[in-house]
């Protein structure tokens, strides 16, 4: 039996989120369908969900990332964006995700930096790249700006002396062509 998911609605939570494309079909290994995934992505950004780190891996997602709205409607414009999108550019008419999603509220500022180092270090596990800063599908390659740690969660290791937050990683070309 599965538990019934907590409600997400509004309740300014951050989660981190997996999902998996249909199939795991390695649709992400190719820097087309990544760069689409990544601008649907921030094209929902700030105005249905702040993104706190996120990585695209081949055939699956992950991300930190704060609700405006629920949960659920945020991760649908995610992957039913990409979706429309994918088969309108790419004429792609299979499934591309599994349906559903798994999810894990962030309890603190420890909670919240296990689940960045991880979103870092996928890729390298993965062996997809040796350094995290290489993969270029994903936060730590620092191409991408990302929202500031909710204040609740902030770990120690982010704030300065005076506890604010640090200088968020510069815009790339890609969130610059986003926001217009």
């Amino acid at each position: 039996m599965i538990p019934k998911r907590e409600a997400a609605t509004r309740n300014g939570q951050t989660y981190f989120v997996t999902s998996n494309t249909a199939g795991r079909k390695p649709f992400f290994r190719h820097g087309r369908w990544a760069e689409l995934s990544i601008t649907t992505l921030y094209g929902y950004r700030p105005e249905r969900f702040l993104i706190h780190g996120f990585v695209l891996m081949p055939d699956h997602f992950h991300i930190l990332i704060t609700p405006r709205e629920s949960l659920e409607r945020s991760v649908q414009c995610i992957k039913g964006g990409f979706s429309f999108k994918a088969k309108r550019e790419f004429s792609w008419d299979g499934d591309i995700w599994i349906a559903g999603f798994s999810d894990h509220r962030i309890r603190d500022g420890a909670d919240f930096a296990v689940h960045q180092q991880y979103i870092k270090r996928n890729p390298v596990k993965a062996r997809i790249a040796q350094q995290e800063n290489e993969y270029p599908f994903g936060s730590a390659s620092g191409r991408f700006e990302l929202d500031a740690c909710p204040p609740g969660l902030k770990p120690e290791f982010m704030a300065s002396a005076n506890g604010a937050a640090e200088a968020a990683p510069f815009q790339s070309n890609l969130v610059k062509r986003v926001s217009k």
